[in-house]
């Protein structure tokens, strides 16, 4: 294999893609070939600008750490995230849409008894979270796992305050109860930015583009015989809705933060008057029907 230029090099990578252990690899190893050479015929990168590409990768590489992943925020902010989520999820119309994981999800957050207030270290507005998990029938999952975790008041996630186990906060386990009904205390979110101190953020001010997330609770939904989802519920009324940086807004996950005024929610549990509610029928796709 000799004598390569801009006309044949393409075709000779593609060659020599021959000897992939599985076809699944040579269909990934090709159509990226493909795809890449035909990006850099387009834009024609001086060496300078193939160079910088290279430091930039580099440089995302090094700002990841335990509670960063650089790589995931360049996914998100180039919609590669979502793209990959909506391949992923084409389920029914009547279950709960799904969204973006984020960089900030904690496999170790602790479990409660449901009611428990999970914001132990941050101030801020009262938050009753009241929620529902169902099937596509509207029928009750008993025991089903809620994993939820979202930013404080001033918008950061715990893990960007501090490190380790003992560091985190304002993100819990759950288990529904029989009617599927879980509840939990916790402060109202506020919008944030992506961190941006890094290469995504140098890229995102390179576009003109800002680093804002609108309000939101994550939660990661599980039980046997169903799809383990990942959402998001969004607060109503935020000015970043129609411009969240990571492209996870949809309108069927955008709820109204509505204010409890006397002692009691809607679901009967007890609060302090004033206090902020989100309340989100929740629906799990049965495993059967996709």
């Amino acid at each position: 294999m000799r004598n390569f230029d801009e006309d044949n090099i393409t075709q000779a990578v593609l060659d020599s893609l021959g000897g992939c252990a599985t076809p699944r690899t040579r269909q990934i190893s090709e159509a990226l070939v493909r795809h890449l050479h035909a990006f850099v015929k387009e834009i024609e990168p001086s060496e300078a600008e193939w160079a910088a590409a290279i430091a930039f990768l580099t440089r995302t590489g090094q700002m990841c750490s335990d509670t960063r992943q650089e790589f995931i925020l360049l996914s998100d902010t180039l919609g590669v995230s979502m793209l990959v989520d909506a391949i992923n999820h084409r389920f029914d119309e009547d279950t709960t849409q799904t969204t973006v994981l984020g960089p900030f999800y904690v496999e170790e957050a602790e479990h409660f008894p449901i009611g428990a207030h999970i914001s132990r270290k941050s101030d801020g507005l009262a938050l009753l979270v009241e929620g529902t998990i169902e099937d596509s029938r509207g029928n009750p999952i008993a025991g089903a796992l809620i994993e939820t975790w979202h930013a404080d008041d001033r918008g950061f996630y715990d893990v960007q305050r501090d490190t380790g186990k003992s560091a985190l906060d304002m993100r819990a386990r759950f288990r529904t109860d029989q009617a599927g009904h879980f509840w939990y205390r916790s402060v109202v979110p506020a919008a944030y930015p992506i961190p941006n101190d890094g290469p995504v953020g140098e890229m995102l001010d390179a576009q003109g583009r800002h680093p804002f997330r609108p309000a939101h609770v994550h939660f990661k939904l599980s039980a046997p015989g169903f799809e383990t989802i990942v959402t998001h519920v969004f607060i109503d009324d935020d000015p970043y809705l129609d411009s969240d940086v990571v492209f996870g807004v949809k309108d069927a996950l955008i709820t109204k933060l509505s204010r409890i005024e006397g002692c009691a929610s809607p679901g009967g549990h007890e609060v302090e008057p004033g206090t902020s509610l989100i309340a989100y029928r929740f629906v799990l796709p049965d495993k059967t029907r996709n």
